[in-house]
């Protein structure tokens, strides 16, 4: 279980190094292998390779011209690389999807239950304005008992 936010650092040479409590969490459930990628290209999506391979058997089972599966696997593979951690923590985030996600200096990471998500910080915030909390969406978390 990933969970709350850890600020950290994308070094001169585009590599994200893991904050120690996440990355002691991924290698003890999932080991070094990961999954890059964003919907968006406005964030970055690390995905434990377990993780991922268990959304790509679900894609798999879906006919393969489905315009929904189609539109996902055109943003995940254009954005997508795979990454490993190294002995440090540090995996290299895909240059096209650093530059999109506007990916340098410090970041925010976020625990997402099974995945990250990192977030230039500046551009978060803008998120968490545009996008408020709403009572609509407390009603709809109430439906799942939460």
């Amino acid at each position: 279980m990933f969970r709350g936010n850890s600020p950290a650092r994308i070094d001169d040479k585009g590599r994200l190094k893991l904050p120690q409590g996440y990355r002691a969490a991924l290698e003890e459930k999932y080991g070094r292998t990961l999954f890059l990628t964003s919907l968006t290209g406005e964030y970055v999506r690390v995905y434990p390779m377990p993780v991922w391979l268990e959304i790509e058997q679900k894609l798999g089972a879906m006919p393969s011209t489905h315009p929904s599966r189609l539109r996902f696997l055109d943003r995940v593979n254009y954005f997508g690389d795979l990454g490993e951690l190294d002995a440090q923590g540090r995996v290299l985030v895909p240059y096209r999807l650093r530059d999109s996600a506007g990916m340098s200096g410090d970041v925010d990471v976020l625990g997402q239950v099974h995945y990250l998500d990192v977030w230039n910080h500046d551009r978060f915030l803008g998120k968490l304005q545009r996008e408020p909390f709403t009572d609509a969406d407390a009603q709809a978390l109430a439906g799942f008992g939460i």
